[in-house]
């Protein structure tokens, strides 16, 4: 908990208690529904609250935002940006109804209102939305097949509407042919924790 309120110091009371339930949460959810691995269940705050929070370094959601997670798993990176951003709404989905079950029970227990957790393929959901995000779900260009047609044309944010997704590893064959547009950027530029060394933001603008 320390390493995500060292590189967000100025978060709200309110904030602060919903990140610090986090972990108490996974752990009671985990021994019902594997989410996430027993290893990673230690590193909650490093490897998935801090990780998600890679987002919230690069893009701040103006307030009435609408954000899809397409394949958020036990809930990132779209329960730790939730909480961060009480004024945007998120749409969590995944084709695994367990895992989307365990997302509405921990959004539940939070009292995260912005939070509407959908058990679904990632393809069926209907927008607009102003970005989707994800993490280490699928490929570029299935994400961005899977983000076709469901970005709003209107923009409220200080960057275009598009694709913002955190990836690991070399990109170079997963970037080729595709377009120029594309940034990337390297965690460890804002995480020095030795986690982040291999990991990467990639923002598409699609609007």
């Amino acid at each position: 908990m320390n390493e995500v309120l060292s590189h967000f110091p100025g978060l709200s009371a309110k904030a602060k208690s919903q990140l610090t339930q986090l972990l108490p949460l996974y752990e009671e959810w985990n021994a019902q529904i594997n989410v996430i691995s027993r290893k990673d269940l230690d590193q909650l705050y490093t490897r998935h609250v801090l990780h998600s929070l890679a987002i919230h370094k690069f893009l701040q959601f103006a307030p009435g935002s609408n954000v899809l997670d397409i394949g958020t798993g036990g809930g990132f990176p779209g329960i730790p940006l939730a909480i961060l951003n009480p004024e945007v709404n998120f749409v969590l989905v995944d084709s695994i109804g367990k895992k989307i079950k365990v997302v509405q029970e921990v959004s539940l227990a939070l009292g995260l209102t912005n939070v509407k957790a959908i058990h679904e393929r990632a393809e069926k959901v209907k927008g607009p939305f102003d970005f989707v995000v994800s993490r280490a779900v699928a490929e570029l260009k299935m994400l961005l097949q899977w983000s076709n047609g469901k970005l709003a044309k209107k923009q409220i944010n200080a960057i275009p509407n598009g694709l913002i997704c955190l990836k690991g590893g070399d990109l170079t064959e997963e970037l080729k042919g595709l377009s120029k547009d594309i940034e990337v950027h390297n965690l460890q530029a804002w995480f020095s924790d030795p986690f982040f060394e291999t990991k990467k933001l990639v923002y598409v603008p699609l609007v």
